[in-house]
């Protein structure tokens, strides 16, 4: 079956007509604090969309056959790369961020939700820009191509191929038959827990500003700040409290959230994934806030506050910070080391490996060793009490073994470069999971500025790996792919 083009454009001009809305969205923003780059958001939309509508109704109603599962592939990465390119837009024609490397660095962190910056004065930027740089983590926290899933039947083309390359692997139960009501209901939730979070930071003390950009960039868990110091500028334990638990809620599969609001409570607490999470979360944090009390001279309610916000950040792989966790003690800096390879839940907005995989191979290894003492019987990996095919588990083996060769590849290609070695490691592992934050010289209390510019597109290619699980931008360079069927 031939690729579809004709239905690839127009849904990538579809996406370049909301990401250009998006950019619209900003104007008021700039006017209201009277600033004087909001022509160059406005030219920036204009430019976005005009180009989207040109390629979206130029091929408009000239699709045929459909979205195959090859051309869903094609264009959620295709969605990407177009997105974050014409997401720079706003930062190089307002001049904020004149290089086109650090601007496009500074996009797809934004919408793969990886939150690692290049900027040196936060503060100093347009209010209008920065509402754009939550804005992209906002829109990829969830997903701009579930967004569109929403309303593709309005192109006549169905969704569930753009679905399943948008969560690849071990994906999460559909809430309804239909895949739009599914994507429709997930962007609900979204917004709902966004707009409660902006509520809450302007009753603990944030301006309105403030609390919206930090509630949006927290359900994307994705950790862009409007301040240099990121959290840590905000004191107010209260303040902190709440992002730790709408990091968390973040980090929960949206479909567990949708259970748990309508009183389905049980669903959740018998999830084993959320278990696990919830096990890892608590447990580790017992013991890092611990170590922090002992090498510290903070009060144990300091010492419990910073460990569980550093570690519910990592975990989920928002990257706000409270502290620099790579001060404390070494033990604690390779727990976090260890931690960047975890991720929250899947079907949720972070990144990273996600729990369940770690789950369904520890499961799959302990198996293995009874396996080696009864060769013939059956002993199936069960995941909440059902038994998990042998096709997912082969999938997550294949996915942890790319996955970590990926890793030491791109930590290679960082050290050839010139880079020591905790700051190459750190750097990708960051990046690799969509995290911001790492270790060496890309520490907590560190950027990527200083990373050069062949660095930062390395550094860039593997938060759209990292963003898309691996298999679906991979795929994309086999011969497989491209053979006619």
């Amino acid at each position: 079956m031939k690729l579809n083009f004709k239905a690839i454009f127009s849904i990538l001009g579809l996406l370049l007509l909301l990401n250009g809305g998006f950019m619209l969205l900003c104007l008021p923003v700039s006017l209201y604090y009277h600033e004087e780059h909001w022509i160059s958001l406005l030219y920036a939309g204009l430019i976005t969309i005009l180009i989207g509508a040109a390629s979206h109704f130029l091929t408009k109603g000239k699709t045929s056959g459909g979205l195959s599962k090859r051309d869903g592939y094609l264009v959620v990465t295709l969605g990407w790369l177009c997105m974050s390119f014409f997401g720079t837009l706003p930062y190089v024609i307002s001049g904020e961020i004149p290089d086109f490397s650090n601007a496009f660095f500074e996009t797809l962190s934004g919408y793969t939700t990886t939150g690692a910056s290049i900027l040196n004065d936060i503060e100093s930027m347009s209010k209008g820009v920065l509402m754009w740089r939550s804005l992209t983590q906002w829109i990829g926290g969830m997903g701009i191509i579930v967004l569109t899933v929403a309303i593709l039947p309005l192109l006549g083309i169905g969704g569930m191929q753009l679905f399943v390359a948008e969560a690849p692997g071990v994906t999460p139960d559909k809430l309804k038959p239909r895949i739009t009501d599914t994507a429709k209901r997930l962007w609900l939730i979204y917004l709902g827990l966004t707009l409660v979070e902006a509520g809450l930071l302007k009753y603990g003390g944030m301006s309105y500003f403030d609390a919206i950009n930090h509630s949006l960039t927290t359900m994307a868990t994705g950790g862009f700040s409007t301040k240099q110091a990121s959290i840590a500028y905000f004191t107010s334990p209260f303040i902190q409290y709440v992002i730790i638990v709408f990091m968390f809620l973040a980090g929960t599969n949206f479909t567990l959230t949708y259970f748990g609001l309508h009183g389905q409570l049980k669903k959740v607490l018998d999830n084993e994934e959320f278990k696990y999470y919830l096990g890892f979360t608590l447990g580790f944090t017992v013991l890092v806030a611990s170590v922090v009390y002992m090498v510290s001279d903070s009060s144990v309610e300091v010492a419990f506050r910073n460990s569980l916000f550093q570690l519910v950040s990592i975990i989920t792989t928002t990257g706000f910070v409270t502290a620099d966790y790579t001060s404390w003690a070494p033990l604690l800096t390779v727990i976090f080391f260890m931690f960047m390879f975890i991720g929250a839940s899947t079907g949720s907005t972070a990144g990273g490996v996600k729990v369940v995989r770690h789950v369904i191979l520890l499961k799959n290894s302990i198996l293995e060793l009874r396996r080696q003492i009864h060769p013939n019987a059956v002993l199936p990996v069960r995941l909440n009490k059902l038994a998990v095919s042998s096709d997912i588990t082969f999938n997550i083996m294949a996915f942890m073994i790319i996955y970590f060769m990926v890793f030491a590849l791109g930590a290679t290609i960082i050290s050839a470069l010139g880079y020591d070695f905790n700051t190459s490691i750190g750097a990708v592992a960051t990046c690799l999971g969509n995290i911001g934050p790492g270790i060496g010289k890309v520490g907590p209390m560190d950027n990527f500025a200083f990373i050069s510019a062949p660095g930062k597109w390395v550094l860039s290619m593997l938060m759209l790996l990292g963003r898309l699980e691996l298999f679906t931008v991979l795929i994309l360079f086999t011969p497989y792919f491209w053979t006619k069927h």
